[in-house]
């Protein structure tokens, strides 16, 4: 699509901030308009929108879509997008460890165990941990407090959490870098530790990283989506 405005301006509105194109209020896809709860999500919007040149490129802009999807399908939906993100919980990356080589299974240890920690501590549970890729069950009382614990965002921090949850394989780092106990460049290499540790050994191959660059960028914008709502 040609690029068909000048000007963008944000004005409050009900629920928050509304993104202008000359005037006239962005619509979702579902043709909802385009209201954002904080003034500097709305800000970095408007940016995504100023930054397009002669024709709009909608993958330049990822926090625009984040919006749109919060709006149309989140809201639209949230129990089976809670139910989606809260399954995550009972096949934790975290919880699934090499059984060597040794240096491997410490650095799993170092990384991976204070996230594990954490989470226990702060949602008062416990994890089964596991050797190899064989499901160990949760416990439930794990599986609904983390269920709750998703449940309990509204639907723009939702909406972030779900491409941090996919990209990672785990809940956990999600919620441990929504919850500001890791940043967005430590929960993305612990995610992968384990292909960080085959390329230090083996070297890298290029399509393996373009790929892995390419989940870095979805996940550092959905981590730079929730940093805009505080």
């Amino acid at each position: 699509m040609k690029r068909f405005y000048k000007d963008v301006t944000i004005e409050p509105a009900e629920g928050g901030h509304a993104i202008r194109l000359d005037g006239r209020g962005v619509k979702t896809p579902a043709r909802a308009p385009l209201t954002v709860p904080t003034l500097a999500l709305a800000r970095a919007i408007a940016a995504e929108w100023e930054a397009q040149d002669d024709k709009i490129d909608p993958w330049s802009m990822p926090l625009t879509g984040l919006a749109n999807a919060a709006i149309d399908k989140v809201s639209a939906d949230r129990a089976a997008f809670v139910t989606d993100m809260a399954r995550y919980a009972e096949t934790d990356l975290l919880c699934y460890r090499a059984d060597g080589p040794e240096p491997l299974v410490e650095r799993q240890s170092a990384i991976w165990d204070p996230l594990l920690a954490w989470a226990e501590a702060r949602y008062d549970i416990a994890f089964v941990r596991a050797t190899g890729i064989i499901h160990r069950a949760q416990p439930p009382e794990t599986i609904a407090r983390l269920a709750a614990a998703v449940a309990g965002y509204d639907d723009f921090p939702l909406v972030a959490l779900q491409p941090l949850v996919t990209i990672t394989g785990s809940l956990v780092i999600a919620l441990a870098l929504i919850e500001g106990a890791v940043d967005a460049r430590a929960a993305f290499d612990a995610a992968h530790l384990d292909e960080l540790w085959q390329a230090e050994l083996w070297g890298e191959d290029w399509m393996a990283v373009d790929a892995r660059d390419a989940r870095r960028r979805d996940f550092e914008a959905a981590a730079r989506f929730v940093g805009l709502l505080v």
